[in-house]
């Protein structure tokens, strides 16, 4: 379950950047969200911060449960 989490909140952060990305270097944004919604410069911010926060958080909690099985 966590790999899931983890490879969603990737997909949220890159999303969220490449919004970013395409607003300040480029004319509009890039990636799928602005093909579906209408999404505002500081939402793509949020999105980038909470998906890569949410993909690290998964890793290491996949990394910590692997630690805790050696003992």
């Amino acid at each position: 379950m966590k790999e899931i989490v983890a490879i969603i909140g990737w997909v949220v952060g890159v999303q969220g950047g490449l919004g970013v990305a395409g607003r300040v270097f480029g004319d509009g944004p890039w990636g799928m969200l602005h093909k579906w919604w209408d999404v505002p410069t500081p939402l793509y911010v949020v999105l980038f911060v909470a998906g890569v926060a949410v993909a690290v958080y998964a890793e290491i909690s996949k990394k910590r449960k692997s630690w805790a099985g050696r003992g």
